[in-house]
Formats: C-alpha cells, sequence, structure tokens
C-alpha cells in the first residue's frame, strides 16, 4: 500500500513540473556585445592650449664619479676621508706604508751615483788617451824627420866614399864604415816610419774608449730612470684627490693589505669612489613610441619620493642615438640636467620621476583625439553639417597629449565632428597606448628589481 501511495506522489509531482515548464515566460533575447556598436557623440573644434607631457623614470647621477686605485701595493696607514666628506683636488685620500718605496729610492740613487763615477772616469780616461796620442804624434814626426836625415846623411856620405874608393883615395874600412852607417839610418827611418803606422792603431783603441764612455753614459741615463721610478712609486703610496667632489664610498681601512691596480691582473682594490656634484643630471629611459618628441633644450619637471613636496626643474641635454631593448620593450636613455633651486637635495642614485614637456602650444584648432580616425595611412574625421548629414574630410594632424590632438589644417575653428565616446580610439591612437603602458610596467619592474620605490 505505502508503494503504491509513493509512485502516485512521483507522478503528481512530475506533471507539476512538466505543467510549469511549458508556462514559463519567453526569455529576451541576448545582444552580442561583438555587434554592439560604440556611441558617437558631436564635438566641436576649438582653439586652445595644447600641453604635451612625456613621462618617463629614471635615476640621479652626478656631473662624474670617479673610482679610485692605488697604483702602489701595501698597508693603509692613513685615512683621512670618510664617506659624505667634501674634497678638493690635491686633498690626501689614503697613505700607504711607503717604507718599501723609501728603500728602493735609496738603492736607485746609489746604482746612480756609482753609474755616473765611471761615466767619469771613462771620460777622464778618454781625456788622457787623446792626450798621449797627441803627445806621441809630436814625437814620432819628429823622430821621423830626424831618422829621415839621418838616412839622407849616410846614404850621401857612402855615395862620396865610394867615388873616394874608386879613385883609390879611402879605404876599404871606411867604404863598409858607410855603408853600415847607411844601414844603421835605414833601420832608425823604418823605426819611425813604424812608430807612425803605431799612432793609427792607437787612435782606434781612443775610437773604442769613446764608446766605452757612450755606454757608461746610457748606464748613467737607465739609472736616471730608474731612479725616476723609484721615486714615483714612492709618490704613488700618497693617492690624492683627482677631482673637487665628495666621497661617496671608501671600501678599506686603516691597516688593510691592498693590491695594485696597475700590477695586478684582477684590477686591483677599488679604496672609494668621489662623485663630482657641481652638476646634477637624471638618466630617464623614454619609451620608443615617444623618443620622437623628445628635443635637447626641453623643460622637465622632475620629483622625487624623498621630497614628495617640492617639485625640481630641468632641461633635456641629450638624447641617445641608439635604444637598448629589454624583454622586447625598446626605449632611449635621456639626459636632463636638474637646474634652479634645491638641486644639492638630490642624491646620487635616488630614483626620479620625470615629465618632458615635448610640446606647450597656445592658441592652436583642437578635436579630441577619438575623433581622428585613419585608413591607408591617411587620417581624417567625420564632420557633422547642418542638416545633421556627416561628411569625411581628410586633415593634417599634429601633437596629442593623450585626449585632445591638434589639427594643423583641414577644419575651421567651430565646426562640429564626431568623436567616439565609448572609448575605443582608432587603431594608431590604441596601439600607441599599449606601447606606453608596456613600457611603464617595464620600468616599474625594473624599479622594483633595482630595489626603489614603487
Amino acid at each position: 500500500m505505502k508503494k503504491i501511495v509513493f509512485a502516485a506522489i512521483v507522478v503528481l509531482a512530475a506533471g507539476l513540473g512538466a505543467w510549469l515548464w511549458l508556462k514559463r515566460p519567453e526569455p529576451a533575447p541576448l545582444e552580442k556585445e561583438s555587434q554592439a556598436a560604440p556611441a558617437s557623440l558631436s564635438a566641436k573644434v576649438k582653439t586652445g592650449d595644447l600641453r604635451v607631457l612625456v613621462e618617463a623614470s629614471g635615476r640621479v647621477v652626478p656631473e662624474r664619479e670617479v673610482e679610485i686605485k692605488c697604483k702602489a701595493s701595501g698597508e693603509v696607514i692613513e685615512l683621512p676621508v670618510d664617506v659624505s666628506d667634501a674634497v678638493k683636488k690635491g686633498d690626501l685620500l689614503i697613505q700607504l706604508d711607503p717604507v718599501d718605496e723609501e728603500r728602493s729610492v735609496r738603492m736607485a740613487e746609489y746604482s746612480l751615483s756609482v753609474s755616473r763615477a765611471k761615466l767619469e772616469q771613462a771620460r777622464l780616461s778618454l781625456k788622457i788617451a787623446k792626450s798621449d796620442l797627441e803627445t806621441e804624434r809630436v814625437r814620432a814626426k819628429a823622430a821621423l824627420k830626424s831618422a829621415e836625415a839621418k838616412f839622407a846623411e849616410a846614404k850621401a856620405k857612402l855615395e862620396r866614399t865610394l867615388q873616394l874608393e874608386a879613385r883609390k883615395m879611402a879605404s876599404a874600412e871606411e867604404l863598409d864604415s858607410a855603408k853600415t852607417d847607411r844601414d844603421q839610418a835605414e833601420e832608425s827611418l823604418e823605426v819611425a816610419k813604424a812608430s807612425i803606422r803605431d799612432l793609427d792603431t792607437e787612435l782606434v783603441r781612443i775610437e773604442s774608449s769613446g764608446h766605452d764612455v757612450k755606454i757608461a753614459e746610457a748606464q748613467a741615463k737607465g739609472d736616471e730612470i730608474e731612479l725616476e721610478d723609484a721615486r714615483q712609486r714612492l709618490e704613488d703610496t700618497r693617492v690624492a684627490s683627482p677631482i673637487d667632489g665628495v666621497v661617496v664610498e671608501r671600501d678599506v681601512q686603516v691597516g688593510q693589505i691592498i693590491a695594485s691596480g696597475v700590477s695586478n691582473v684582477g684590477g686591483g682594490t677599488s679604496v672609494m669612489s668621489l662623485a663630482d656634484l657641481s652638476r646634477i643630471y637624471i638618466l630617464v629611459s623614454v619609451d620608443e613610441s615617444d623618443i620622437g618628441r623628445i628635443r635637447t633644450g626641453q623643460r622637465a619637471r622632475i620629483t622625487v619620493d624623498a621630497h614628495p613636496d617640492l617639485t625640481f626643474h630641468g632641461e633635456v641635454v641629450r638624447v641617445a642615438t641608439k635604444g637598448a631593448n629589454t624583454s622586447n620593450v625598446v626605449t632611449f636613455e635621456v639626459k636632463v640636467e636638474v637646474k634652479g633651486a634645491n638641486a644639492e637635495l638630490l642624491k646620487p642614485e635616488m630614483t626620479a620621476n620625470v615629465e618632458i614637456v615635448a610640446a606647450d602650444k597656445t592658441g592652436v584648432l583642437l578635436v579630441p583625439i577619438t575623433a581622428v580616425r585613419q585608413r591607408r595611412g591617411e587620417r581624417f574625421v567625420e564632420v557633422v553639417k547642418g542638416d545633421g548629414a556627416t561628411e569625411q574630410r581628410p586633415v593634417v594632424a599634429g601633437m596629442n597629449d593623450g585626449e585632445m590632438i591638434e589639427i594643423e589644417s583641414g577644419l575651421e575653428e567651430g565646426e562640429n565632428v564626431l568623436a567616439d565616446s565609448g572609448g575605443h580610439g582608432d587603431r594608431w591612437k590604441k596601439s600607441g597606448d599599449d606601447a606606453r603602458n608596456k613600457a611603464r610596467e617595464e620600468r616599474m619592474r625594473m624599479r622594483m628589481m633595482r630595489g626603489g620605490p614603487h
């Protein structure tokens, strides 16, 4: 019996459900969003002012920053400056222990003294040799003349003796004596001539002594250079400031052993860094879609998180020729010089937000940026006539600030144009906005990686 009652209840419930389904109201047809066209509004062409700003972020940098390394190696014995101290060019920054270099200077001075003494000795020996040669030359010439005279006399005596002997007026002994005198005189003459030839050999020896002097001079010159090097190495133990600036980093302490930045393969020990804060700059990365608007001389507004209530003013001084590609986002480095008051409040490596005034025009024709369309590389607007009809008219558009765009030609003040109201700009505007948004996201990501504010 219970089973029959349960079955009846199930049948009644099913019938009620079917009746309610058949009596349901018909639903309204769904509209397809993709087919909904954006609404268009009429906008009047008006004369106004246009200021175009290019926003970018970057970091504060000084006029220049110099990393200080020592040419010499050794122990730091004096370190008179610390971080944030102001220094002048030539001020002592670090003093190394000079004991070894002082010893090298003394050794070089001793070597130079020895080489100079040897040079003087060689010069004196050359002078004496030249003087002796001149004396011997005079003596040899005199001896040669005497020998020639004696030979001539002995020869003449022999001839006379031969004549007398032929006439039986001289004895054989006298003839032999005359011959002997002639032979001795001839021999003396040959000896005198040999002495002259020996003087030529002595001249060669003197020329060799002249080369010895040149060698001694070269040795002395080399020792002078060695002494200069030793004195320079001693001077290198004292490191002076190359610029007027401020100490921004100090990486060593008194008692620390540092390596030379010249002779060490690894580049040596960096002891400190100096920054020239006489001029302050901001290096910002500008997206490639905006870089065409940037020129040197343009004004800029600068803000930093460290001083939220202050606005700094600057000027574009350099625009990079080549861009940098980071994660498929191309940016160009722009250098902005900070000018005016309070520039000293900006510290190197601060993150700065910069607004560059790319254009500041007054009294130009303006329309909403969404009124300008583009087709096949040409821009046009829909002009609303007096009877409500529309006309496509080509225009020459100038710069825009993201909302309004300058019309250089094609429209007159007071005319009405159609502009999209649903935020659906034409493709060239949308693509530019997308690129700028992507660049801003990339800059924010880079700032977070650098540990900057976000």
